[in-house]
């Protein structure tokens, strides 16, 4: 006989899961004692809404869903934040949570909340558990549904007298792969014709596109096509460097320099599109024709409505639709003179003698090889990012334009620097954004984790001051203090610095990197830049017409 709690775990190792995230409860403690003696690692978080983060984290860089845990009623609604965030942004998760027995009422309504219910519009699925023999197909679907397109959280609910119900020992269900729907010929050949009729082809990488099992044909795509690309915030790294086609990263939704490149297209083709991303582009009467290449079909809004459709498998399809076209687009280069004008812009004064976003930008690229991994919080620092830094692989720069909250970059860096140890991984956080989960020091420092926290320190929610300002609202409502982050950092064992000077950014960075461990660096940042080139800039430059 066993435990339905043993199922559980049973079937997370069925699933191939080696770490579970969060933060039991005594609702949890069959299921913790069934870890206990597995080969399952619980990785105890200090907040449930960082173990989410770091499950959704885990599912956007393996494509595999993570799994994290909480107990009941206030546990279980900390996750719901992580839960909107593996949503929204497509990443596969499963959050198992505790309730009160539900064969009895013993402590009656106290902390029971139905989180069944709460979970429904913020995940793909969300059951309760109500026997021990269910769970082995139960945990199956719930992985299956977790990882398919479009990939995001499910949420299960294992009440504690279920977890400790005996039964006889249940077989699990092997995983076994499931191939997509290759695009149909009818609309290939649709694509074809217009991709080969157009003037001025351009190419968008969106969120989609950086699956890793999309990674080698979307870039056979672009070589084969000879078309010029630029990308989504999300989208960033999803074609390896070298190509000369890189155009620009689309920061903001019009009238910055990549959307000259924009405004002369005749067609764009959009490949890994999803519209919960801030629009990378406005659609409207007399713009350019467009093809939606996605795994699902294109979401309609206002400002996104293709014409053309190809809808499959990612990599597969577009092999498919470059065998139709190779050396068939006469116009292939038609935007590429741009490019150089472009790229230009962008980097200006990123080597001033000031924190600039600009430079701070640059001294982080010149610090992270290739492959090391930058994941942002959320702040106005995002957008300089997405403008200005390069990326050549997917997933290199790990940012959120789904969901956009703030909190998830020091424990999406925390899951980066776990599954990649040998790389360098860098969270890059406001001092608003860092301490709403800063506890989390605690965590990276007992995992003995190697990993670089970086804080831009303006002692303010600076997005919402710049806009305050920017709409000429009064500054009002949005400073405040910060602790002494160095001495922050080191009271929990890490490494603290405070840079002052700009010339000593990239040395500490380097130093801190080189010596391994935890370290915060926290700077100060200058956002004049923000008015500058945001604003008054880019107000100057009149659409293409």
């Amino acid at each position: 006989m066993v435990k339905g709690s043993d199922l559980l775990v049973a079937a997370l190792a069925n699933e191939g899961v080696d770490r579970v995230f969060g933060v039991p409860g005594e609702e949890n403690l069959d299921v913790l004692e069934a870890l206990r003696t597995s080969g399952i690692e619980l990785v105890l978080t200090r907040h449930e809404q960082s173990a989410a983060f770091m499950a959704a984290t885990h599912g956007r860089l393996t494509g595999r869903a993570g799994v994290c845990l909480s107990t009941l009623g206030p546990g279980a609604l900390n996750l719901a934040t992580g839960a909107a965030y593996a949503h929204l942004g497509a990443m596969p998760m499963v959050m198992i949570t505790g309730q009160k027995g539900i064969l009895s009422s013993r402590q009656a309504r106290f902390q029971v909340v139905d989180v069944v219910a709460a979970m429904k519009p913020l995940t793909k699925m969300s059951r309760q558990i109500v026997s021990p023999q269910m769970i082995p197909t139960q945990m199956r679907e719930a992985f299956r549904i977790a990882v398919e397109e479009r990939p995001g959280p499910v949420h299960l609910e294992l009440p504690e007298d279920i977890a400790a119900e005996e039964c006889e020992a249940l077989p699990m269900i092997p995983p076994h792969p499931v191939e997509l729907p290759l695009a149909g010929a009818e609309a290939l050949d649709r694509a074809a014709a217009m991709i080969m009729a157009a003037e001025r082809p351009l190419l968008m990488l969106g969120a989609a596109a950086s699956r890793p099992r999309a990674a080698q044909d979307l870039a056979q795509f672009v070589l084969r096509t000879g078309i010029p690309f630029f990308t989504t915030q999300m989208g960033k790294g999803t074609v390896p460097g070298g190509t000369e086609l890189y155009m620009g990263t689309a920061a903001l939704s019009e009238r910055d320099y990549v959307h000259e490149a924009i405004e002369r297209a005749d067609l764009i083709i959009t490949i890994g599109h999803d519209t919960i991303e801030k629009p990378p582009f406005i659609m409207g009467p007399g713009g350019p024709q467009v093809i939606h290449v996605g795994y699902q079909p294109a979401t309609v809004e206002q400002v996104y409505f293709p014409q053309t459709e190809i809808i499959g498998d990612i990599g597969p399809s577009l092999r498919l639709l470059a065998d139709r076209v190779e050396g068939r687009v006469p116009q292939a280069g038609a935007l590429l003179p741009l490019r150089r004008g472009i790229l230009a812009r962008i980097a200006d004064r990123a080597t001033e003698d000031r924190f600039t976003p600009q430079r701070i930008v640059h001294d982080v690229r010149g610090v992270i090889p290739a492959d090391g991994i930058v994941a942002l919080d959320n702040g106005m620092y995002k957008i300089w990012f997405a403008r200005n830094y390069r990326t050549t692989q997917a997933n290199t720069l790990l940012l959120d334009n789904a969901l956009a909250t703030m909190g998830a970059g020091l424990p999406s860096a925390m899951m980066a620097a776990m599954l990649h140890p040998g790389r360098r991984v860098m969270a890059v956080c406001g001092d608003g954004g860092f301490m709403m989960n800063s506890q989390e020091m605690e965590t990276a420092v007992r995992l003995k984790l190697n990993l670089v926290v970086l804080i831009l320190e303006d002692g303010a929610y600076g997005m919402i001051r710049w806009k305050q300002a920017v709409d000429d609202f009064p500054d009002y409502g949005m400073t405040f203090g910060n602790p002494d982050f160095v001495r922050y950092a080191e009271s929990y064992g890490a490494k603290g610095w405070r840079v002052t000077a700009i010339g000593d950014f990239a040395p500490t960075l380097e130093h801190a990197f080189s010596t391994g461990g935890v370290h915060l660096v926290t700077v100060p940042v200058d956002y004049t830049e923000n008015t500058r080139v945001l604003v008054e800039e880019l107000r100057e430059r009149l659409p293409v017409t």
